[in-house]
């Protein structure tokens, strides 16, 4: 097994909180962690705490819909494939939910 790659076992536990998306691992080290994240229509993704920095690149063009953990404020985003944008850890991560009729993709990108 390849040294970089994170253990199943380990990646259920890593996911909890995020079993509505469906995450591959592409690479892991002592420094980064980088995972293939699809989001698939209607269904959303729950808030969480993020646990690291990091950079989000989306694959796909992509419309979702934002729920803001503090005023409960819904706000409709649209992205392009190859926008990227940032989060810092402990961030809190919004409810966020697919709006399109297909399945949207990222890679997250986070530092350790």
């Amino acid at each position: 097994m390849n040294k970089w790659v994170i253990p199943g076992a380990l990646l259920a536990g890593w996911a909890v909180g995020h079993a509505d998306v469906a995450r591959n691992v592409k690479l892991e080290n002592a420094r980064v962690r980088v995972s293939a994240l699809d989001y698939e229509p209607g269904e959303p993704r729950e808030k969480s705490i993020r646990a690291a920095d990091q950079v989000i690149v989306f694959l796909n063009d992509s419309r979702y819909a934002r729920l803001d953990p503090e005023t409960g404020a819904k706000e409709i985003r649209t992205r392009k494939s190859g926008d990227v944008i940032w989060h810092y850890k402990g961030e809190v991560a919004p409810v966020l939910t697919n709006l399109d009729k297909k399945t949207y993709r990222t890679l997250v990108i986070e530092l350790k």
